[in-house]
């Protein structure tokens, strides 16, 4: 279930992200009621499996 980095900003926004910062080709997103902050990569290319997994346990979404 790879994604695009687009595809996975979408899924943290309705899940109460909201985009913090962007520098370069990162984009940081951050919950204010859990604290958390997850930096993702924007690019053409889909996010790794490994990188995905990370991205949603760290979210709390698995």
């Amino acid at each position: 279930m790879t994604m695009k980095p687009r595809e996975m900003v979408k899924l943290l926004k309705a899940n109460g992200f909201k985009e913090k910062s962007q520098r370069g080709s990162h984009l940081k997103m951050y919950n204010p009621q859990t604290q958390v902050s997850i930096p993702i990569p924007i690019h053409a290319k889909e996010l790794g499996n490994g990188l995905e997994q990370s991205v949603l346990k760290r979210a709390g979404l698995k």
